[in-house]
């Protein structure tokens, strides 16, 4: 419900790289494969990845991805904002076309409070933060 199909493969992709980018660049196949995730969805997401400079790719039979940026370095709104609007202007949460501070819905004050904690909580967490949570 946070966030759209496409953000969370394209956070899973990203921490499936990071835990195996010291092995070199990983194929696509073997991410979409691990992730369960449609091969041409996932490409597609990948080259938006690394068009941002986000991830590295590499041609040919050792060809793939790796990070771009130090795990510790990319927050996950860097990762998640390429797919989804993160900006204050977030879509109502009860679908209304003119909810806003000025004209709230019922939801909107406490929704709004929400929105910002899950924001802060993608600004403040990077890559390297979950990582280090990993187990094992």
């Amino acid at each position: 419900m946070i966030l759209s199909s496409t953000a969370e493969y394209a956070l899973r992709a990203i921490l499936y790289l990071a835990e195996r980018g010291a092995n070199g660049p990983v194929p696509a196949a073997e991410v979409s494969a691990a992730l369960k995730i449609p091969p041409n969805y996932l490409g597609k997401i990948l080259h938006e990845l690394a068009r941002s400079k986000i991830l590295t790719s590499s041609r040919g039979k050792r060809g793939g991805f790796v990070l771009a940026v130090k795990p510790d370095r990319l927050p996950l709104l860097k990762v998640v904002s390429l797919f989804d609007d993160f900006s204050q202007e977030r879509r109502c949460l009860l679908g209304r076309n003119r909810c806003n501070d000025h004209n709230p819905c019922l939801v909107h004050d406490r929704w709004r409070d929400v929105s910002e904690q899950v924001t802060t909580f993608f600004r403040e967490t990077t890559v390297g933060d979950l990582l280090k949570q990993t187990p094992g």
